[in-house]
Formats: C-alpha cells, sequence, structure tokens
C-alpha cells in the first residue's frame, strides 16, 4: 500500500533542504522509518541528529541521510502549519461565541476547532472531548505540554449538559492521565450564571486542585453573550451579585491554596473586577501571568509596565494630538494612566474613546471584538488628532483585517486620519502616545479562530 506522506510546498533559501537538492512538490514519506502524521511527529523526528529521510518525487522513492544539530531546521515548508486537517469541534456548548456570531461573515470565522495540537502549538483551549487513544499516546510519548482545557465544571452529568456530548463527562478522566504522567495542564471555566457558578464553581476549583502542581492555573471568565442568541439556549449576563460572589470565591481558595504549593492557581478575569469596581489584584497574584491570554491580568501588567516605563521618561514639551479607540471595558482603566502621563507630557494631548460594540451587542466590551464599522460610526466627524490608538487585538494574526472584513486602510480612508496598532504592552502603549516606533505584541483575551 502506497503511504501518503506530507507534500513539500516549498523549500527555505540555504536550509538543509536546499542543499539535499528537494523541490516543492516532493512528498516526505518518513523519518527515521516513522511515518510523518502531522506537525508533531515532523518536529520531534527531527529532534534527532541522524535522521534517514524517505522522500517520494512522482514514482520513485529515495532515502536522504542527514547529520546535524538537534534544534537545525530541514527548512521544509508544507501546505498548511498543522500539516493535517484542523479537527473541528463536537461539542454544541450552550454558551458558544461562535454560536453566537452574526451571519454573513468570512467562514472561517465560523470553524470551530477543538484539536489537541492547537493546545500545544497555538495555546488553544481543548475540551478532550476529541481527544482517541492514538492522540492520548501521542500527547504522552511526545510529552506535549502545556495542555490548554476547557473544564467548565467537573460535574460529569452538568459537563454534559453544558458540553452538550455525552461523551464529555467521561473525557474528564483524560486529566488524570495527564496528570499521572507529570504533564503540565492550564484551566478554564467560562462562568454561566445559574449553571455552573456558587456551589459548582467551588467544587469544581477544589476538584481540579488535587491535580497540583502539574494543573498549574485555571482561569474563570464570564461568559460572553451577542446579540445574535436566536433559538440558543438561555442565559443571562452574569449579574453584580454573581461578579461579586465568584471573585469571594476565588480568592478565598487562593488564601487556601498558596501557602501550600506557592502558586495561587485559580484566577478571576479582569472583567469581575473592572465590572465590580473592586480593585486589581497586585502581580504576584498572577503566577507570571500564566492565563494572560484569557484576560487574567491584562490590566494590572499593561498598568505596571506603562507606569514602569513612564517612570523612566524624561518628560517634554512635545506637542502632539491622538486619539485612544479602545473597548467599553478598558475605558474603565485608561484614564488614570493617562493621567499620569499627561503630567510628563502635559501639551500632549490624548482623547479616549470607548468604543460601543454595536455590531456584536452592547455587552460585549473587550477591545478585542471591536470593528471597522463601529470604529468609523463613533468616531467620524471628531477633531482625532493626527493618529488614532488602536490595539493589535483587533486585526487578524498577520493582517490588517478586522472582524467585519474592513481592514486597517479602509478605516483609515473613512476617518481621514492614520491608524496606529499598538501592541499589547504598557511600554508599546507608551511609545505610541509619543509617536515613537515599537515592537508589536499581542495578548488576545479571546480565542483567535482562523489559523494565521
Amino acid at each position: 500500500m502506497r503511504r501518503k506522506g506530507q507534500r513539500i510546498d516549498a523549500i527555505e533559501p540555504g536550509s538543509i533542504g536546499e542543499e539535499l537538492e528537494l523541490e516543492p512538490g516532493d512528498i516526505l514519506v518518513s523519518i527515521n522509518g516513522q511515518p510523518v502524521e502531522d506537525v508533531l511527529d515532523y518536529r520531534f523526528l527531527c529532534r534527532d541528529e541522524y535522521l534517514e529521510i524517505l522522500i517520494r518525487r512522482g514514482d520513485e522513492e529515495g532515502v536522504f541521510e542527514v547529520e546535524k544539530d538537534e534544534e537545525e531546521d530541514l527548512g521544509l515548508v508544507f501546505d498548511n502549519d498543522l500539516m493535517d486537517e484542523y479537527r473541528s469541534c463536537g461539542n454544541k456548548c450552550i454558551f458558544c461565541f461562535i454560536d453566537q456570531m452574526p451571519p454573513g461573515m468570512r467562514p472561517t470565522l465560523y470553524f470551530k476547532d477543538d484539536d489537541a495540537r492547537l493546545s500545544f502549538l497555538q495555546g488553544n483551549y481543548v475540551t478532550l472531548t476529541n481527544i482517541t487513544k492514538h492522540d492520548m499516546e501521542r500527547i504522552l510519548r511526545y510529552r506535549l505540554e502545556p495542555i490548554n482545557i476547557s473544564v467548565h465544571t467537573t460535574d460529569p452529568e452538568l459537563r454534559v449538559k453544558m458540553l452538550n456530548n455525552r461523551m464529555a463527562g467521561k473525557s474528564l478522566e483524560k486529566i488524570r492521565q495527564l496528570y499521572d504522567a507529570g504533564l503540565e495542564m492550564n484551566g478554564q471555566i467560562v462562568l454561566c450564571e445559574g449553571i455552573n457558578d456558587g456551589e459548582k464553581l467551588k467544587q469544581t476549583i477544589e476538584d481540579l486542585s488535587r491535580y497540583l502542581p502539574y494543573f498549574r492555573s485555571l482561569s474563570v471568565v464570564p461568559v460572553g453573550l451577542t446579540k445574535f442568541r436566536e433559538h440558543l439556549y438561555p442565559l443571562h449576563p452574569v449579574s453584580q451579585k454573581c461578579l461579586n460572589e465568584t471573585i469571594d470565591i476565588v480568592e478565598e481558595f487562593q488564601r487556601k491554596i498558596y501557602p501550600q504549593w506557592g502558586l495561587h492557581f485559580v484566577h478571576a478575569s479582569d472583567e469581575f473586577y473592572l465590572n465590580t469596581g473592586r480593585p486589581i489584584p497586585e502581580a504576584e497574584r498572577y503566577d507570571g501571568y500564566l492565563q494572560i491570554e484569557n484576560g487574567v491580568g491584562m490590566r494590572r501588567l499593561l498598568e505596571d509596565e506603562f507606569r514602569e516605563a513612564l517612570a523612566e521618561r524624561e518628560g517634554d514639551g512635545r506637542e502632539r494630538h491622538v486619539t485612544i479607540a479602545t473597548g467599553k471595558l478598558a475605558e474603565l482603566f485608561m484614564g488614570d494612566l493617562l493621567d499620569e502621563f499627561r503630567k510628563k507630557f502635559p501639551n500632549v494631548q490624548v482623547d479616549l474613546a470607548g468604543i460601543v460594540n454595536h455590531f456584536f451587542g452592547e455587552t460585549i466590551t473587550v477591545s478585542g471584538l471591536i470593528t471597522g464599522q463601529d470604529l468609523i460610526a463613533q468616531l467620524k466627524g471628531r477633531d482625532l488628532g493626527s493618529e488614532v490608538l488602536i490595539t493589535i487585538n483587533m486585526l487578524r494574526n498577520g493582517e490588517n483585517v478586522m472582524l467585519d472584513d474592513l481592514t486597517t486602510d479602509d478605516v483609515e480612508d473613512a476617518l481621514g486620519v492614520k491608524l496606529r496598532v499598538t501592541g499589547s504592552s504598557g511600554g508599546e502603549l507608551l511609545a505610541a502616545l509619543l509617536g515613537e516606533e515599537s515592537h508589536l505584541t499581542s495578548f488576545r483575551s479571546y480565542p483567535e479562530w482562523e489559523k494565521a
């Protein structure tokens, strides 16, 4: 039987692949006798310093012997980063954000992935319901960590209900397998009031804390609800009462767990604190920001970085006028930072524009889900200064495209002013305010559905 293999799309200049005179269209069949199923096999098999690479060209096959350094890459480029089809989600979660998307958007925004390989490669969160015995064997053999798990509840029956998957309760057993193998894990709970909050939340945190120290962090984030929820499970925004109760539960567990493990383990996302007006935790409580991409500690890190960068600057009299366009959530705390900024740079006028999310609905307040059309509608006709600053999290990875397919060029043309994309760090924000160039980093507080 003819082995399938992986089609090579390109060869990087100066690479081992070029030295071997490999060509686009060649098929990588195996490495050291092992078939290459996907990028995981490719990466881990290539770690050996001596390789026998089986290549098929047309109807002929040949073996190439390679001696290299352990970390040296072959320079082969494949059709997609995964070297395989992305695995779609078999769940129908009652809180799924993708089910709440408006119609008519680009098809990739409706794709639900639940692929454990992407947990390792890109930091995606997976439910474990898609993992087969073969998958688990490879995870353990290759020691793929950390594995990021969408848990939501450890009550098997409730998890079946929340994920709408009859295997959702049984799949929790895989956490024990990962723990027994000593693989690092992180977890996530999407909090739905009246469903997995209160006593159910306490039990989930208690259950998962038994997997310390390998289960290193657990985030609790409030459910995000758009205006497109027709015919979906009836949910409502998390109330002030529930927000406060959840913070109390989380902080009580932190006080209980930290003395034994040196980790606070469970963390409430920034939305809990910003929407209740309660003090944001100090940096030390975030355990090195293990859950930053879930919006846990983003405010604390931004504030600390901004103030540190500002303290290193000598103020001056430069003149400049810019507008920061951000989500309503970030608007709640950005004002204090800008007041401190103005003390050193009094002639830099910074206007703060909190954008109401009419596209998805006003209950969506994060910056990463702002669309180009909302920017245009709410900023057009205003004196915006020389630039409008937006966060990189508003854009598709590696591109200048927003969620509604408008580009930064489209927004610039409509507003008649330059858009400056800023990174997620406080230092990058300060540089943008001052009109200086900086590197761009991104911390996404919502899943990135599309593959760059």
